[in-house]
């Protein structure tokens, strides 16, 4: 049976997973694989109703991603949710590296289309997910700031306190102290 890749904006976490697959199932698509941004149903496009979907997906915040540039935007931003929140701890290796290897995409052609898109570079949009994680991790009290920089893939505890007052305008421990902790939801940041 034919297949049907479907490349999906603002799948961050296991809950959108679940809710894009309500969305297939009311839309009757046997779904053959779902992982962040993308979900492998077993039908031919011609069969899909694409307005459907699309309103279906708009109703539980995603976007159907039907342009190659904003698919590889959007793999990007997936690949770096994942290596920051879903690792234990940041890869052996460069993140050019990791993100070449993980999307199969020459990094030059990773990176200048999501800085055209984006406004920003990856490497830029790899330290505001850090820092939001940071927030996250200082938040739940679970962890000393020495153990939320070796999490992180920190050179130390100095090296990220530097990028966390740099991003947010306050130390650490100014953080900690605040009521309203100003987080962002991941797939906001930019």
């Amino acid at each position: 049976m034919a297949t049907t890749s479907l490349k999906i904006k603002n799948m961050v976490c296991r809950h959108c997973m679940e809710a894009l697959l309500s969305v297939c199932k009311t839309l009757d698509l046997e779904v053959k694989s779902v992982e962040l941004g993308e979900v492998v149903v077993f039908a031919e496009a011609e069969q899909i109703d694409y307005p459907r979907l699309r309103k279906l997906l708009q109703e539980n915040g995603f976007e159907l991603l039907e342009d190659k540039d904003q698919q590889i935007v959007e793999a990007v931003k997936t690949a770096v949710i994942a290596m920051i929140r879903e690792s234990e701890g940041m890869p052996e290796v460069k993140n050019s590296v990791y993100l070449e290897e993980k999307l199969e995409v020459p990094y030059n052609q990773l990176s200048r289309v999501f800085s055209k898109l984006e406004h920003l570079t990856i490497e830029r949009y790899i330290i505001l997910q850090k820092i939001e994680r940071v927030k996250e991790l200082l938040s739940y009290d679970e962890f000393s700031g020495s153990e939320i920089a070796y999490q992180l893939g920190y050179s130390s505890l100095q090296h990220l306190s530097n990028q966390f007052k740099s991003v947010t305008g306050m130390s650490v421990s100014a953080f900690k102290k605040l009521k309203d902790k100003g987080r962002k939801a991941i797939n906001e940041i930019k």
